[in-house]
């Protein structure tokens, strides 16, 4: 029997399948913006990629749709950039809040002087990656959510093997879920190992 590893998409992001890890303030005054709880207009999260900054804007903005969100703001051309800096003016003025992420705090990004200041004004956090440790503990949780068990030998196999951003880690997951229950296998190393090699050889 041929058996494919399908890796599917990952679950669509909101505040409940976030790991917040070292970055829970972050994640509560995100929460409080999206609720319209938070007495600041504008809010800034800064990190590297794979540390939740899109995770984050995108659970807010299906939390509170009425929020103006920025994300790489690194990479807003000029015309962008004068509507960004509108927003953030009117938000200070009662209008909608701003949600803002880039991967560097105001004062590094390559912007116009104005808009880096502007986006200081509010609250500014920078989001940690979570460690290994957090990692482990992550998929070790979200295999027991599915009725599986891992092993720390299959646990740190998949944390040097693959992309160690959650969700490809969660996608991968569901992936071993599929195909152990269709091999009829538990969640063994070889039969992680062979579920991989039949995916990307």
């Amino acid at each position: 029997m041929q058996l494919v590893l399908d890796i599917a998409p990952a679950a669509e992001p909101d505040f409940d399948n976030y790991v917040p890890g070292p970055n829970a303030e972050a994640l509560k005054r995100v929460r409080d913006l999206a609720n319209k709880s938070l007495k600041e207009a504008v809010l800034y999260l800064w990190g590297e990629p794979g540390s939740g900054r899109t995770h984050l804007l995108q659970s807010a903005g299906k939390a509170n749709p009425g929020l103006v969100i920025a994300d790489d703001v690194d990479d807003l051309d000029e015309p962008a950039q004068q509507r960004l800096f509108a927003a953030i003016n009117a938000a200070r003025e009662g209008a909608p809040p701003v949600l803002a992420a880039g991967s560097r705090p105001p004062a590094q990004l390559a912007l116009r002087e104005d808009l880096r200041t502007r986006l200081a004004w509010g609250l500014v956090y920078q989001l940690k990656p979570l460690s290994d440790a957090e990692k482990a503990l992550h998929l070790r949780a979200e295999a027991a959510r599915r009725g599986l068990r891992l092993s720390d030998e299959v646990v740190g196999y998949l944390l040097t093997r693959l992309p160690r951003d959650l969700p490809s880690l969660n996608s991968v997951l569901d992936a071993l879920d599929r195909y152990s229950l269709a091999a009829k296998r538990p969640v063994t190393l070889p039969l992680v190992r062979e579920a991989l090699e039949r995916k990307f050889r």
